[in-house]
């Protein structure tokens, strides 16, 4: 599972926002950095947004007041290339709102590329626990059988099985938007969920992210 060109922005905007109910944007401390540049992923920053004391303060303080009214956080975006397996997706999916996705297609691709092991998800994958690992051989053997035959004789039944009997292990690559609301969510969730797609891979990801730490994870405890 990889997470790949990662891009954060809106934190200037969001922050602004978060003091006009109360017209207090005279308190604001949050300010442009422009003499360093720190990176974020696999993007390179030119100046860095740092939020001040008096804002943190703030912004930690609607955190815990509820969804309600840290909606600030919604307007933090995030956009991210995830290769991960289907079985992944199947729960990502479930968080519809405010996340959009553009992922490589499937149906369209599935016979442009020999099929390998490396097309599936086994970053923690132990064969020791079979009692024929080569059956996972024949496995991948017999897809990629379909997928010749289907580019040989262009016969569509082909296609069809290959579809049907794809492992959900599949790795298949979206491009991600989403925002800092989203996350939180996620992150409290699913950072103890069995799949370690998610409590391992998500979760350190996630945590990689600017101001995660006092902003996406917070939760007031000491």
């Amino acid at each position: 599972m990889k997470f790949e060109n990662t891009e954060v922005w809106g934190f200037e905007h969001a922050i602004r926002g978060l003091r006009n109910p109360m017209n207090s944007w005279d308190k604001s401390d949050s300010f442009w950095e422009d003499d360093k540049c720190i990176r974020f992923g696999d993007k390179e920053c030119t100046k860095n947004f740092i939020i001040g004391e008096n804002d943190l303060k703030l912004a930690q303080k609607l955190i815990k007041g509820g969804s309600e009214h840290r909606k600030f956080m919604r307007q933090i975006m995030v956009s991210v290339d995830i290769t991960a397996p289907l079985y992944w997706y199947k729960e990502f999916d479930t968080y519809k709102v405010g996340t959009t996705a553009n992922s490589t297609s499937t149906m369209h691709k599935l016979a442009s590329k020999p099929i390998t092991l490396d097309c599936f998800e086994i970053d923690d994958y132990d064969n020791s626990i079979f009692t024929n690992p080569e059956e996972i051989d024949y496995l991948i053997q017999f897809l990629e059988m379909l997928r010749v035959k289907y580019l040989d004789t262009k016969d569509k039944r082909y296609w069809k099985e290959l579809v049907r009997w794809l492992p959900e292990s599949w790795l298949q690559t979206r491009t991600v938007t989403m925002n800092y609301e989203n996350l939180r969510n996620m992150f409290m969730q699913r950072r103890n969920h069995k799949l370690t797609e998610w409590s391992e891979s998500f979760i350190e990801w996630v945590e990689s992210l600017p101001y995660a730490k006092e902003l996406i994870t917070y939760t007031g405890e000491k």
